[in-house]
């Protein structure tokens, strides 16, 4: 009798400790909500679904085989086609509305905490590479060289080009559908093939619009060099002046297009500085030159412009299509954003030309000069 009291005292006693450990744990969980669910984070998104930034670099990537730049690039070990992912569209290009804007990165604009690669990288000293595989993708990469494009539907993602040649990553004729996304571009000063120099950080000479997003971009003369593309979330710095080989200043611009160009042109929320003083032949933040025909159908939105001698070249006279809206000029290099001024070359009767939003970092509105 007094073995089955013990026995059943015990089982009790037993079940009353369970019965409290499982009220601890509903009240945890009661305080406690979970996350929602979400799907994996995108390689192209600065946040991960949910609004929460992206984890850190992870572990270096799988070693892949170093391109030898006396072989067949096409046969260069890399990442599987499969690795990109389509990038979100770019926001609107709004710039903060009303007053002062003391700096790029503290107004929502591109720095150098927004851009470039999000992962490790592994070194790659390829040289100047030439690219021959159609769709091929190129991520995690650590490039001591170049890239020559002679292929469809290439992707630079998440890696970086220190260049010594004349550009970073070239598009040649007759190809399309290049797309860099978060990498970062420069150049070794003095090292370069053009007296020392170094010409395009990114350059299209083939027929059709490429994307340069969310890249951080240096050293080069002219850095992104196109007539139509896709220029979004960019940070273009540190442009370094150099003598071609003729002894003569080159040109700087952070943007520059030569007009002549069939597709459109965007430029949109970027920070496109060039510090680089008049005498050493800075030209401009945006450059829309007629060089090489007239300029159209181009989108200059909600950008920070910095430097050169005028800010913005607006495309001279029978530009048309040009529209120019939300974008703050800074007077961080000179007082008029640049040296000589904020904007030149502006066609107001052009037309489907706009000018509207645009305000110095101070908050003062911008209204171009009549054209002579």
């Amino acid at each position: 009798m007094v073995r089955d009291r013990r026995r059943l005292l015990a089982w009790l006693l037993a079940g009353l400790v369970l019965a409290f450990v499982l009220a601890l744990y509903d009240a945890d969980r009661a305080g406690v909500s979970e996350p929602p669910s979400a799907g994996p984070c995108p390689d192209s998104a600065l946040q991960c679904p949910g609004g929460g930034p992206r984890p850190g670099p992870g572990p270096t990537p799988t070693p892949s085989p170093s391109a030898d730049p006396s072989a067949d690039p096409s046969a260069s070990g890399g990442p599987s086609p499969s690795a990109a992912t389509a990038a979100p569209s770019p926001g609107t290009g709004t710039a903060p509305a009303g007053g002062p804007c003391s700096s790029p990165g503290a107004c929502g604009f591109p720095d150098a905490r927004t851009t470039g690669p999000r992962i490790a990288l592994e070194r790659h000293d390829t040289g100047n590479m030439s690219v021959k595989t159609d769709g091929m993708v190129i991520k995690g990469w650590d490039i001591r060289g170049s890239l020559d494009v002679y292929a469809n539907d290439v992707t630079v993602i998440d890696s970086r080009i220190t260049s010594a040649n004349w550009w970073g990553i070239n598009l040649r004729p007759g190809f399309s559908g290049l797309r860099v996304l978060h990498t970062t571009i420069t150049a070794v000063p003095g090292k370069g093939p053009d007296n020392g120099g170094v010409d395009y950080a990114v350059s299209n000479m083939g027929g059709s619009s490429i994307e340069v997003g969310w890249c951080d971009i240096s050293v080069f003369g002219n850095a992104l060099s196109m007539g139509q593309g896709d220029l979004h979330d960019n940070y273009v710095h540190d442009i370094v002046p150099f003598r071609n080989q003729g002894g003569e200043w080159q040109h700087t611009d952070a943007v520059i297009s030569g007009g002549g160009n069939k597709g459109r042109l965007t430029i949109r929320h970027n920070t496109l500085l060039n510090p680089v003083p008049v005498h050493q032949g800075a030209s401009a933040a945006i450059g829309l030159f007629a060089d090489t025909g007239t300029v159209s159908s181009v989108v200059v939105d909600g950008n920070w412009l910095a430097g050169g001698a005028y800010a913005l070249y607006g495309g001279g006279p029978g530009a048309t299509g040009i529209q120019v809206t939300d974008n703050v000029f800074s007077a961080e290099y000179h007082p008029n954003a640049g040296a000589y001024g904020l904007v030149a070359a502006w066609n107001a009767g052009g037309a489907g030309n706009v000018w509207r939003g645009n305000r110095t970092a101070d908050g003062r509105p911008v209204v171009p000069e009549p054209s002579p």
